[in-house]
């Protein structure tokens, strides 16, 4: 009861009092209350009691207001969150609770520290926060300036043939699918034959943009010995062809999104087909590219095409290979493996 004679009690609470009400005034009987309530006789006789005694006020707990027995003091709280404003702020509350046990002694629970923190607010709930807001980049303006590519593993067969990767050549500016090149897994051969294929159909884009596969980004130093280059990176930079790498999958979404297209779109092509080889595949894919391109395709914001012609002293077998240094020894032998 608070100081204006109130009696706060909740929806359970007040179905409680109906019934003890019903009991006290004999409209129920005590075993029929005890059945509604799923408690015993002698207790709903306790109830009835304390109701006739102290009113509703009696069927609420003495409890209601209190601090729970289990409360940490209030000293506790106020040095830990002393110390979390102080040096750990921008701490989420499982790092902050690791340090105030770790760096001053102070054990708590990670949800204590959570829930103080949060009432502090020194923490908002992952789902209170605004979402973030991505903007989405640009399209280039101009045919062959950004080309995305990307290697997707499925059962482009479905169960007629294991599975495989398709190598996926994408232009940012107009979304037309480039290549279409099957092969049994995303190497640094595989992406050679892929690049050959469009070099030799549409010339040298200005820039490829990749993910930070081994194939494209060196991660590793010792595998790359020298300046840090990939096998794959080598040759384009020979070819004055730049290469990025994003560092999410988000970055470059046209050829994310598709590929989620040519695994529905295309293995449904190649079962009405028959085809269950990658050579097959290979040969089909510039029949659904062009009819994907049809669909699918749009207008470039610039006519002008950023594809350059290959020059006659760019040999591709040549290019298109793998080289590893090595020096030669005082006795002139060479070590290689």
């Amino acid at each position: 009861m608070n100081e204006h004679g109130f009696v706060t009690v909740s929806m359970h609470e007040l179905e409680r009092i109906k019934i003890i009400a019903a009991v006290a005034e004999h409209r129920l009987k005590v075993v029929q209350a005890a059945e509604r309530l799923a408690l015993c006789e002698r207790q709903v006789s306790r109830l009835v009691r304390r109701y006739e005694a102290s009113g509703p006020a009696g069927l609420v707990s003495g409890r209601r207001g209190q601090p729970s027995n289990r409360e940490l003091p209030i000293e506790v709280r106020a040095r830990a969150m002393a110390l979390v404003r102080e040096r750990y702020a921008d701490f989420g509350p499982t790092l902050a609770c690791e340090k105030l046990r770790e760096c001053h002694g102070t054990t708590l629970a990670k949800e204590t520290v959570r829930r103080w923190m949060r009432d502090a607010g020194l923490w908002i709930p992952r789902k209170q926060r605004p979402p973030k807001i991505h903007q989405p980049r640009n399209r280039r303006a101009c045919l062959g300036e950004l080309i995305q590519i990307d290697g997707s593993d499925h059962r482009w067969f479905e169960e007629r043939a294991p599975a495989c990767t398709l190598l996926v050549f994408i232009d940012d500016a107009t979304s037309r699918l480039m290549i279409l090149h099957f092969t049994a897994t995303e190497s640094t051969f595989s992406y050679f034959e892929a690049t050959r294929q469009y070099l030799e159909a549409y010339g040298k884009p200005v820039a490829l943009y990749s993910d930070r596969a081994s194939v494209f980004s060196c991660n590793s130093h010792s595998s790359t010995p020298g300046k840090g280059v990939t096998q794959y990176g080598r040759p384009m930079f020979e070819l004055n062809i730049d290469t990025w790498c994003t560092n999410s999958s988000q970055a470059k979404g046209r050829v994310e999104r598709a590929n989620l297209t040519l695994q529905d779109r295309l293995v449904k092509e190649l079962r009405l087909r028959n085809i269950d080889t990658r050579e097959a595949a290979n040969a089909y894919a510039p029949h659904f590219i062009a009819d994907f391109n049809g669909r699918f395709g749009k207008v470039p914001k610039s006519t002008f095409n950023a594809h350059r012609p290959l020059r006659e002293d760019e040999d591709l077998d040549l290019i298109l290979s793998s080289r590893v240094p090595r020096r030669v020894s005082n006795s002139l032998t060479v070590q290689y493996g």
